[in-house]
């Protein structure tokens, strides 16, 4: 069952032409120039149920605008458009019921009430019960640490500290949809761990859809199971995350620590890293793994030996790389 459809979805914005000079500027007053933006370009997309997909691209590519038109926050120019079955232009209302947000620069706390007094209000406009709200609080905030600060306003949180809160209030009635702009934005590595675990746990145990941007490549690789690229209004490629590694990266990055330091043998087109004072060796291979993985085998003293793929911002910005080849 698609959870998202989208066919032939356009957004334009008719924007006034900035005008130059003193001259320009007088002129545009009582005449003004305008031109159209094309900021989503013909999206045809589908999301199943179930589904965590990461949309990703460069600013200005078109995501926030597409993201909105799904809310219902904008209406589309043209095109089609379904989200739960519903019209999200018709039934928004119904809609806000079933999907949890987290947009960026837009806060669904109050700014100076406490958290918890937020989660309080929330509650209620969800139609949960006390005993239930209880309940799906506590889970949350021992899932994602928020219990030192629940009762401080928000206006005094840090952002990491604001930032798992507003998970938590996305999370609070168990939508089926979940929309996340930068979920781990401002948060420490232990944070972030913590978030990636209650999204895949919501995920997993209520099948909730997660529609995903972020900027960090650890948030893709770690939640993902499929990748959506957008530029200039148009996706360009979606693809699965180990199917966007298969085509779009074709290095592989070997690691081997040793007990002793080693001199590596003669290896052509291979790009060698050594750290440690050559206890830790970092290999970037292209081609003839399997040949190269034989000949360091012969070495003595390896202490451990990983294979793995570059990290998630090499990938994309090879495939945009791929992309301006193309065009």
């Amino acid at each position: 069952m698609a959870i998202i459809r989208t066919k032939d979805l356009t957004k334009t914005y008719h924007t006034r032409i900035k005008a130059e000079g003193l001259k320009a500027g007088f002129s545009s007053l009582l005449k003004p120039e305008y031109k159209d933006v094309t900021a989503v370009n013909g999206i045809d997309l589908e999301i199943e149920k179930g589904e965590i997909i990461a949309f990703i691209g460069p600013n200005g590519a078109g995501k926030s605008t597409f993201i909105k038109m799904l809310c219902g926050i904008l209406y589309p120019t043209s095109g089609e458009i379904s989200v739960l079955g519903m019209s999200p232009i018709e039934k928004r209302r119904s809609l806000t019921m079933k999907i949890g947000t987290v947009f960026g620069q837009k806060s669904q706390l109050w700014f100076h009430l406490p958290a918890l007094d937020s989660f309080t209000l929330l509650a209620a406009i969800y139609e949960i019960s006390d005993a239930e709200r209880t309940r799906r609080v506590g889970e949350l905030s021992e899932r994602l640490d928020l219990t030192e600060f629940l009762t401080t306003p928000v206006r005094r949180l840090s952002l990491g500290q604001r930032i798992r809160c507003e998970i938590a209030a996305s999370l609070l009635h168990e939508p089926q949809l979940l929309f996340l702009d930068e979920p781990t934005i401002g948060l420490d590595i232990v944070g972030k761990q913590a978030v990636r675990e209650v999204i895949l746990e919501s995920n997993r145990d209520r099948g909730t859809t997660v529609f995903l941007t972020s900027h960090d490549p650890m948030d893709v690789e770690h939640l993902a199971q499929r990748t959506v690229v957008i530029d200039n209004g148009k996706i360009v490629v979606d693809a699965s995350l180990e199917q966007l590694k298969r085509e779009y990266i074709k290095e592989r990055v070997i690691e081997i620590s040793f007990v002793t330091p080693q001199r590596l043998p003669q290896l052509d087109n291979v790009k060698v890293t050594v750290e440690e004072g050559g206890l830790k060796v970092r290999l970037m291979v292209q081609d003839n793994l399997e040949e190269i993985l034989r000949n360091l085998s012969t070495l003595e003293g390896i202490a451990d030996i990983t294979i793995s793929h570059p990290p998630m911002e090499e990938i994309i910005a090879s495939i945009f790389r791929k992309q301006g080849e193309v065009g």
